[in-house]
C-alpha cells in the first residue's frame, strides 16, 4: 500500500485545515479506498455500498470456524494502536473486536497519565512514537480536528500510517455513521425495500451530537430521504448541517413536537443529552421529558419502523422498549464491529480477498 504517494503529503497543514470538508475528501481517499478515515464527507455512495456489502459478507464468512480462521489470517502482520483520550465503551471495544477478527495485534493508551504526556510530551509526539511501532492508529479525542492534524502529520513522515477518527470533539464520528448507514440499510431493506425515500427522525441533543451530524451528511447520498430534527430549541441541529442539506436539495423539517412526527417515521434515531459539553450546567434547565420514547408510544409507530440509538442512553428510551422487534440499538452495537472490520480491511486494500472467499462459499 503506497501511503507515501498520498496527495495529502503535498499540501501544507494550514491550507488543508482551511479547506471545506468536501474539498478535503479527495485528499483522504485513493483509488476508491479510504487512505485515512477522518470525515463522513469522504465516503460517497459507492464507498458506502461497498462497506455494507463487505461487512455483510464478512459476518457470513465468520459464522463458521473455517471462515473465522480465514478472516483472522487476513492481517496478522499488522499492529494497531487504540489511542482513546476520551471515555468510550462501545467504540473502543468495537474497534478492538474488529482488529481481533482480522488477526491484527492491538495495544492501547486510554489514559494520558500512563504515557509520557505526564512528563510534558506533546500529544503529537506521542502519536509519532506510536507510528514507529504500529501500522494503524485509531484515535478518539475531545478536540475537534485533532485526528485530521495527526493524519496530516504522519502522512508527511518517512513511515506514514493510516489514521481512523473514532470520534472528534463535537463535529465528527464517521465510523459511527458508517455503522448507522449499515443498520438503516439492512433493517429497512427487509421492511420497506431500502433506505431511499425513508423518513428519519433525529431526536434529542442534535446541536452537540456528533453521531447525528455525521449520519445526516451521509444521508445526502440516498435520494428521497427526508430528515426530521426533533429537539428543544437550544439543542436543535446546527445551521451548518442545514446549509449542507439545502445545497444538496434534501428535504428536512425542524420541529420540537416529537409525538406529531412519530407515526410517519421509518426510523427514529434517539440521542442523549450531551451535558459533558455544558459550560455552566445549562442542560439541567431544559425540560427534555417531551423527547423521551416510552412503551406508551409504541402503538403509534409504524409496524415497519425501526428505533436506533448510538448509546449510551439515559432516560430517552425506556428499558421496556428493548423487547420490541423494532428496537435495533443493540443490533447497532454488533453491526459496528463488522463495519469497522470492513473499513480496516478496505484501508489496507485487502477487501477483494473477501469477495473471492465469499464466491467460493456460496457457489
Amino acid at each position: 500500500m503506497a501511503f507515501r504517494q498520498s496527495p495529502l503529503r503535498e499540501i501544507a497543514w494550514e491550507s488543508f485545515r482551511a479547506l471545506e470538508p468536501e474539498k478535503k475528501a479527495p485528499l483522504l481517499n485513493m483509488a476508491g479506498h479510504p487512505y485515512h478515515a477522518l470525515i463522513a464527507q469522504q465516503f460517497d455512495r459507492a464507498m458506502l455500498d461497498r462497506n455494507v456489502d463487505l461487512a455483510t459478507k464478512m459476518r457470513k464468512i465468520g459464522k463458521t470456524r473455517g471462515g473465522m480462521k480465514f478472516l483472522q489470517d487476513l492481517l496478522p502482520e499488522k499492529r494497531a494502536m487504540l489511542y482513546f483520550a476520551q471515555p468510550s465503551t462501545r467504540t473502543f471495544l468495537s474497534f478492538y473486536a474488529a482488529c481481533q477478527i482480522l488477526g491484527i495485534q492491538i495495544a492501547e493508551v486510554r489514559d494520558a497519565q500512563t504515557s509520557s504526556e505526564v512528563k510534558g510530551e506533546s500529544q503529537e509526539d506521542s502519536v509519532r512514537t506510536f507510528s514507529s511501532y504500529f501500522d494503524l492508529i485509531i484515535i478518539r479525542h475531545p478536540q475537534g480536528g485533532f485526528a485530521e492534524r495527526l493524519a496530516w502529520m504522519l502522512t508527511g513522515t518517512d513511515r506514514p500510517v493510516p489514521v481512523i477518527n473514532a470520534g472528534s470533539g463535537k463535529d465528527q464520528h464517521p465510523t459511527q455513521a458508517l455503522l448507522d448507514i449499515y443498520t438503516l440499510q439492512r433493517s429497512l431493506e427487509k421492511r420497506r425495500g431500502g433506505l431511499e425515500g425513508a423518513r428519519i427522525a433525529f431526536v434529542g441533543d442534535l446541536l452537540r451530537g456528533r453521531t447525528v451530524r455525521s449520519l445526516s451528511l451521509l444521508l445526502r447520498h440516498y435520494p428521497g430521504v427526508k430528515q426530521y430534527f426533533v429537539a428543544p430549541e437550544p439543542l436543535q441541529i446546527g445551521s451548518d448541517i442545514l446549509a449542507k442539506l439545502d445545497e444538496a436539495g434534501m428535504a428536512y423539517e425542524v420541529t420540537s413536537d416529537f409525538e406529531s412526527v412519530m407515526p410517519e417515521m421509518d426510523a427514529i434515531y434517539m440521542t442523549r443529552i450531551q451535558d459533558e459539553w455544558d459550560q455552566n450546567g445549562e442542560s439541567r434547565a431544559l425540560d427534555i421529558s417531551r423527547f423521551y420514547l416510552t412503551a406508551a408510544h409504541l402503538p403509534i409507530l409504524k409496524p415497519s419502523a425501526i428505533i436506533m440509538h448510538p448509546l449510551p442512553r439515559r432516560h430517552e428510551i425506556a428499558p421496556e422498549v428493548d423487547g420490541d422487534p423494532r428496537a435495533k440499538y443493540w443490533r447497532q452495537v454488533r453491526n459496528g464491529m463488522w463495519v469497522r472490520a470492513a473499513l480496516i480491511l478496505s484501508i489496507f486494500e485487502r477487501d477483494h480477498e473477501i469477495d473471492h472467499y465469499y464466491e467460493d462459499l456460496v457457489s
